[in-house]
């Protein structure tokens, strides 16, 4: 089992860039009111001070779409690797405000936009949160993964179960 800490204000917004900014990549989830929900992965383009996350999405994408009919979205972040996990409940707003585009914007975006930065279609989502919760390792990848194999090699459970808590920003 592992230790509880719940984090708010500036330290649950380090959490969440830090978890977030380890994963780079979510599933960005709409239309959760229905089942199955629609989820497909997004990079994660910046966490503000706020702890508001920003994407860049086609202004013409059914996920820009589903925000229209239903701001709430939860987004699901994932690095097995280092035994980081987060889901983010919250209310998205789209943009299309230059400064913020330019800003946040990346050479890898301009793979979805024909005309770059200043293409029409060009979005900003910014998700606002309103629960988040997180999972980490307590000890480290490193001492996790021999506490790991020390518990498969003597019969005897794992014991770092990590940390986890609310993040409230």
């Amino acid at each position: 089992m592992g230790d509880y800490k719940n984090l708010s204000n500036v330290e649950a917004v380090e959490k969440m860039r830090e978890l977030a900014e380890s994963a780079r990549i979510c599933m960005f989830c709409t239309e959760l009111e229905q089942a199955p929900f629609a989820t497909r992965p997004m990079a994660v383009q910046e966490i503000d001070d706020r702890g508001n996350l920003w994407f860049i999405s086609p202004g013409s994408s059914q996920k820009n779409e589903d925000i229209r009919q239903d701001d709430k979205v939860q987004l699901l972040f994932s690095h097995p690797g280092d035994s980081k996990f987060m889901s983010v409940f919250g209310t998205a707003d789209i943009y299309r405000d230059r400064a913020k585009i330019e800003e946040i914007w990346t050479p890898m975006a301009k793979a979805w936009f024909e005309q770059g930065k200043d293409d029409p279609d060009v979005t900003i989502i910014a998700v606002h949160p309103r629960e988040a919760y997180y999972w980490d390792t307590k000890d480290g990848k490193l001492v996790s993964l021999f506490k790991i194999a020390a518990a498969a090699v003597t019969g005897k459970p794992h014991m770092d179960g990590g940390v986890e808590g609310n993040l409230s920003v």
